[in-house]
């Protein structure tokens, strides 16, 4: 015997509450009062028998059932999603989807992505980003450009450029009484990190014959690569710089490299699924990528 589904505005109003712990916020969302979703909830958890959220005084939490529940409710909520995009966009040869990380897309594509667009105006490309591998199977992405070894199970991947790490600094911070003039000079300065690759400053320091606890020294730490690099740019400290995110910095005088010792790192990838044929928008873009990453 197949379960009921319960209300689908009791499920949308559960997995909004839940993604923000708030019913204000996802009654703002579902453009409802927070009394509506206040009734929805209630209506889901009798539906259910099972109590979704501990209502504390200033503060809002999911039930251990609820934690266990909301992974499928928001998976199956993402699959209408990516269902009706495909409908929307069934036939529409002129879209092209790249998915790729935020900061690779804010420093290094969309400064060039212009001649892509000059080149070809009949083709429309759609820039997504994430910090996760995209799913070629659930998603209306066409291919992706990832950082790594290049190796991911049923899917090919054409390496496009590789990566080397060395420390970039504002070229206020070459001059003064603490300026930075050899690598030893690292021990007094303040260190930008990025979370997801925190590693790396230990990793260069490491490879330059460097203690490699000076990584744990002050500093500042911040989500994503393009932040670190602006905050670099700013004058706050020094970050531990990609090739691909701050070529064009240190061409336009932005930024400098202040000690001549770099660390090979991975590369670059053009990902895209094997047991799909390519298109010929697609192919077209991937000529023009090759030619960008050569440049």
């Amino acid at each position: 015997m197949t379960a009921r589904l319960p209300s689908l505005n009791g499920l949308r109003a559960f997995e909004a509450a839940a993604r923000h712990l708030s019913f204000t916020q996802a009654a703002q969302e579902l453009n409802v009062t927070q009394t509506a979703i206040s009734h929805q909830i209630r209506r889901l958890e009798e539906e259910l028998g099972i109590r979704l959220f501990i209502r504390q005084s200033r503060a809002l939490a999911l039930t251990p059932q609820a934690a266990e529940y909301l992974p499928g409710i928001r998976a199956a909520f993402q699959d209408l999603r990516t269902a009706t995009d495909r409908l929307l966009r069934k036939g529409d040869d002129r879209v092209l989807t790249i998915s790729t990380l935020t900061s690779l897309a804010v420093k290094w594509l969309l400064p060039r992505l212009s001649s892509f667009q000059e080149q070809h105006p009949e083709i429309d490309v759609r820039i997504t980003t994430s910090t996760e591998l995209v799913d070629f199977r659930t998603s209306n992405v066409d291919a992706a450009i990832r950082y790594g070894q290049g190796r991911w199970p049923g899917l090919d991947a054409e390496w496009l450029m590789a990566e080397h790490l060395f420390p970039v600094c504002s070229p206020k911070l070459l001059t003064g009484e603490r300026a930075l003039r050899r690598p030893e000079d690292l021990e007094h300065a303040t260190l930008l990190h990025t979370s997801s690759t925190i590693d790396d400053w230990r990793l260069w320091l490491t490879a330059a014959g460097l203690p490699a606890h000076l990584s744990q020294n002050r500093g500042l730490t911040f989500d994503l690569a393009f932040m670190t690099i602006q905050a670099a740019i700013d004058g706050l400290g020094v970050a531990m710089g990609h090739t691909a995110y701050v070529a064009d910095d240190v061409a336009n005088g932005r930024l400098v490299v202040p000690f001549n010792v770099s660390m090979p790192s991975a590369g670059y990838y053009f990902v895209t699924p094997q047991d799909r044929p390519a298109t010929p928008k697609l192919n077209l873009f991937r000529d023009w990528l090759r030619t960008a990453a050569k440049q």
